[in-house]
């Protein structure tokens, strides 16, 4: 082949062989379509938290060390907010780091379910720390700026939520060490020193002894509040909360509500009980109360005396059923006829006794007398008062019979008889007093007073002075002489009549029938007016027009003339 065809193949060839090349390379750099494209194919490596400290100052340390110290809430000095990060991660951190200067190495492994990693060492007098997170070794994460800022907005929100928070919040570990609390916990445990440099302690004191929360069972309401005692020094009184426990991955976090005001009312409310019970100890009614699910919940001494039943079996919280039931059996309550009709009253006695109207006498078989009386308590209780008035129904029917047999004496004498209070009402006759003026005064509703009496006197007799004496006799206050006089009744009957002051101011008046001659009427103004007559012996002769109303003054003239 001449030597131009040979050149001009080679150039050929040459030719394709770059514009293949050129094609692989622009496919190459070329994204395909429907594929993301990758930044980087190799991860970012992850700088690890390299800590340089002397003593408890921090020298030096790397960024994601600083931003770490950066983001713990607790402020105070540099060792301080480690240890509160790093505290929680490692068992017995502080123990172990206190061990640096001796032993010159330290590595520490943390504990759940993604353990971190420390290595201290001991570098010319400087404590060098290094924190790492085995998972992420030797790898980078990429972190939207976004989702960062939203993240650390939200975790500012909750740790501005949990410090304004009136109720003790903290965290406890598996060994009962506590490794965060909110701001009320630290101002309550005296955590808070006020120092700037160094404004908390650490560890965080203890202030509650709760002991291993119960794990939560799903679908079961948790477990009632623990009535907890805290005494601090510098403080005269204890303070009270009730605390919540519960059970989280690696520990506990707890809850103390305040109670001081629970146990104040509660307090309160047990003193006002138990004087309310050594009142009712000394009274001699008995007493029992019963809630709303009619259980016995108070009784007094009393009630034991009077219904003879147990002090066991009332401290046993019977219901009002059970409680009748046995003092049915004790032949406390009056027998009924049957059983059923017994019971339908004590159901109407529960029922009665709720609203307020329930009131009885109970004659017992052993002559004893009771009292019942059932009172409507707040709350749908009901209360019971049972009291002995066995003297005083004997009494009342002792003081009943002397009266009867009063009334049957005065009944049988001859005289007619009436009896008027120091106020001038009629308190008192007999049936010779119920012939005489045909009129009874017991079967009278209304009082009669002194003029009513006189003027059935006055309509029942003729004309006579005696009548407006006896009225100003018996309406008359003060030390009285008795005396006496006659009148003559319509039928012509004469009557000796009598006005006597007795015991209390009462005034009695009597009329007796006479068959023979009696004196002329002589009252209290007629014996006045005979003492200024030359002969007092002899009483004028009265007119016939002497008979005016009892209302009427009779000897008004008289008193003019004198």
């Amino acid at each position: 082949m001449p030597p131009n065809w040979a050149f001009a193949l080679i150039l050929v060839a040459t030719s394709v062989g770059s514009a293949f090349v050129a094609l692989a390379l622009l496919s190459a750099l070329t994204p395909r379509r429907g594929r993301p494209r990758k930044l980087a194919e190799v991860e970012p490596v992850l700088e690890e938290a390299v800590f340089l400290f002397d003593d408890q100052a921090l020298i030096d340390a790397s960024a994601p060390a600083r931003a770490l110290m950066d983001a713990t809430p607790l402020r105070g000095s540099d060792w301080s907010r480690l240890c509160a990060f790093l505290g929680p991660q490692f068992d017995r951190f502080e123990a172990e780091m206190a061990r640096l200067a001796e032993r010159g190495i330290l590595e520490l492994k943390g504990a759940g379910p993604a353990p971190l990693r420390l290595k201290a060492e001991m570098i010319s007098g400087l404590a060098r720390i290094t924190l790492s997170d085995p998972e992420a070794e030797g790898r980078g994460r990429m972190v939207d700026a976004l989702s960062l800022r939203a993240m650390e907005d939200e975790l500012e929100g909750l740790r501005e939520a949990t410090d304004v928070l009136p109720v003790l919040a903290w965290r406890q570990d598996g060994r009962g060490e506590v490794t965060w609390a909110n701001r009320a916990y630290l101002l309550q445990s005296g955590a808070l020193t006020g120092d700037v440099e160094d404004p908390c302690l650490w560890p965080l004191p203890r202030l509650f002894d709760l002991g291993p929360a119960a794990p939560p069972v799903p679908g079961v309401a948790p477990p009632a509040p623990r009535r907890m005692r805290l005494d601090l020094p510098g403080r005269d009184k204890p303070l009270w909360f009730d605390c919540h426990s519960l059970e989280t991955t690696g520990g506990t976090i707890n809850f103390a509500l305040p109670a001081d005001a629970t146990v104040r009312a509660e307090t309160a409310l047990r003193e006002f009980v138990q004087t309310l019970t050594k009142t009712f100890a000394h009274l001699p009614i008995g007493l029992a109360i019963f809630d709303r699910q009619r259980q016995l919940a108070l009784f007094n001494p009393a009630l034991i005396d009077l219904t003879t039943l147990g002090a066991d079996f009332l401290s046993g919280r019977p219901t009002l059923f059970s409680f009748l039931d046995r003092l049915r059996e004790a032949r406390m309550i009056p027998e009924p006829k049957d059983y059923r009709s017994w019971r339908q009253q004590m159901t109407e006695l529960e029922r009665a006794a709720s609203t307020g109207h329930y009131q009885d006498i109970w004659t017992l078989p052993s002559g004893l007398t009771y009292q019942v009386t059932g009172r409507p308590h707040p709350d749908g209780a009901v209360a019971l008062l049972i009291e002995d008035i066995s003297a005083e129904v004997s009494l009342t029917r002792r003081f009943r019979s002397d009266l009867e047999l009063g009334q049957a004496v005065v009944d049988s004498l001859p005289e007619a008889i009436a009896v008027f209070s120091p106020a001038g009402v009629l308190v008192m006759s007999n049936s010779a007093y119920a012939r005489m003026w045909g009129a009874d005064p017991a079967t009278t509703l209304s009082e009669v007073g002194a003029t009513e009496s006189m003027r059935l006197w006055q309509a029942g007799s003729l004309p006579n002075p005696i009548w407006a004496d006896a009225r100003d006799f018996i309406s008359s206050i003060g030390p009285r002489a008795d005396w006496t006089g006659e009148a003559v009744l319509q039928s012509g009957q004469r009557i000796a009549c009598r006005f006597q002051a007795i015991a209390g101011g009462a005034t009695l008046a009597g009329f007796l029938p006479q068959d023979g001659d009696v004196l002329l009427p002589l009252g209290p103004r007629r014996l006045r007016r005979r003492r200024d007559l030359a002969t007092p012996e002899v009483a004028p002769d009265y007119p016939a027009d002497l008979h005016r109303p009892v209302a009427d003054e009779v000897l008004e003239p008289d008193r003019a003339k004198a």
